[in-house]
């Protein structure tokens, strides 16, 4: 059997964010990073990333180390482990018949998706691309096999045209024009978005952000012009949730931002049934 694939066996399939030229992984550079032939180098972290977004940096606000740690909490409970096999069958499915298949994550946060798609793509390339150096921290470590790089996904991708053959973008922000520029003839985008009724059984008790109920016609209208859509699946999960596992529900995601510690306190304590993630796993092919 061949080996496995290593994070520095991605590197051919990135392109310097400064000019555009192939990288390489450079000796000299700290823990390990890359350098193009151009000359512009970028460190490595001792845990296990690469951060290309040097200089400019970006607007945006990452995820900060306490969501990121509320995320993985809730995730290694098992909580969302259906959807996380849903997006590897589909993977498997989408990759049947390809020898050396490259996946990117774009917006991989922990890699508790990836993970199981690497695992069942035994000689899979990955690159997991993130805003957020915590959950690129962790993702090196669940996904010892992908390249972690932090990135600005409003951006354009730090990746060589035709480089990838799927793109999973999970609960992460869009950027279609890019997505259909990295992908190969024939790639595809696999897109998970909450459904909606997700987590409406909470919404009683802790106010949320709004789900969307046109969120799949909205999908599909923003990507249009690069992908056609190809298939669709509707999945419930029920959840069985302790005062903690909601805490760290509501805290992994953009609700952080918006929720009253103290009114979370008090809702992690009340009684409450029936509660459901409701997600949309969505296919979508390249348009020619």
């Amino acid at each position: 059997m061949p080996p496995l694939p290593e994070p520095l066996d991605a590197v051919a399939l990135l392109r310097c964010p400064v000019c555009s030229a192939a990288m390489a992984a450079a000796s000299d550079t700290a823990a390990g990073g890359l350098r193009c032939t151009a000359g512009h180098a970028f460190d490595g972290a001792r845990q296990g990333y690469v951060n290309l977004l040097t200089g400019k940096g970006t607007s945006f606000i990452p995820d900060t180390a306490d969501m990121v740690a509320a995320r993985a909490a809730f995730l290694d409970a098992g909580h969302y482990r259906p959807l996380m096999e849903a997006v590897r069958a589909a993977a498997a499915q989408l990759l049947a018949g390809t020898a050396e298949p490259v996946v990117v994550d774009a917006g991989a946060g922990t890699g508790h998706y990836l993970a199981p798609v690497l695992a069942s793509l035994p000689q899979c390339r990955a690159v997991a691309l993130d805003l957020s150096k915590y959950a690129l921290r962790r993702a090196a470590r669940t996904c010892p096999q992908a390249l972690c790089v932090v990135w600005d996904l409003w951006r354009p991708l730090p990746l060589a045209d035709g480089a990838a053959d799927l793109v999973l973008n999970i609960f992460a922000p869009r950027n279609p024009e890019e997505y259909a520029r990295i992908l190969r003839p024939g790639g595809r985008l696999l897109v998970v978005t909450p459904a909606p009724g997700h987590l409406e059984a909470l919404r009683r008790i802790v106010p949320l952000l709004a789900i969307d109920t046109d969120k799949a016609e909205r999908l599909a209208a923003s990507l249009g012009s690069s992908f056609e859509p190809e298939g669709a699946e509707e999945l419930v999960v029920p959840l069985e949730l302790d005062p903690e596992d909601l805490r760290n529900l509501v805290m992994m995601g953009p609700n952080a931002h918006h929720v009253d510690p103290a009114a979370l306190d008090k809702a992690a304590e009340a009684p409450r049934s029936g509660v459901e993630a409701r997600f949309t796993i969505s296919i979508f092919g390249k348009r020619h």
